[in-house]
């Protein structure tokens, strides 16, 4: 019954629906890192680290497509964003929806390092050119 209590407390307290409102910081689909150690990167980081998802593509015309898409949506949310990076991505994230996790400066692309770094978390770029194609990059953290 301890337990029993603790589930009903956790509904009771309305702790469950606004996490899932944030637009999936905390990993909402079991994949990826654990939260315990997300926040203690998100602590971290202070602007050296970022979390983000990304579509690349090689040819524009198909990045503009997705980028069409996704500007369409009312807001972007990680899940949106995620459907659309299988769909239209070449990168092999895809299979994760494009997520990219956390990393630090220096281990991306120029260009793409620097929007990444630019974004405010919830923000979607525009069109990223870079050696490897063209970019749409979702910002989460």
């Amino acid at each position: 019954s301890f337990q029993m209590q603790k589930k009903g407390g956790k509904k009771d307290k309305g702790k469950e629906k606004p996490a899932k409102d944030k637009g999936g910081k905390g990993g909402k689909k079991g994949k990826g890192k654990p939260d315990m150690e997300e926040k203690k990167e998100e602590k971290l980081k202070t602007c050296n680290q970022v979390k983000a998802r990304h579509i690349l593509c090689e040819k524009m015309s198909r990045a503009q497509e997705a980028l069409d898409k996704l500007e369409a949506l009312p807001k972007v949310t990680p899940g949106e964003f995620g459907k659309i990076a299988e769909a239209y991505s070449e990168c092999s994230s895809k299979k994760k929806g494009g997520d990219l996790g956390w990393f630090p400066r220096g281990k991306m692309a120029g260009p793409f390092q620097e929007v990444a770094f630019a974004l405010a978390p919830g923000t979607l770029s525009g069109l990223v050119k870079t050696n490897f194609g063209y970019h749409i990059i979702l910002v989460e953290g």
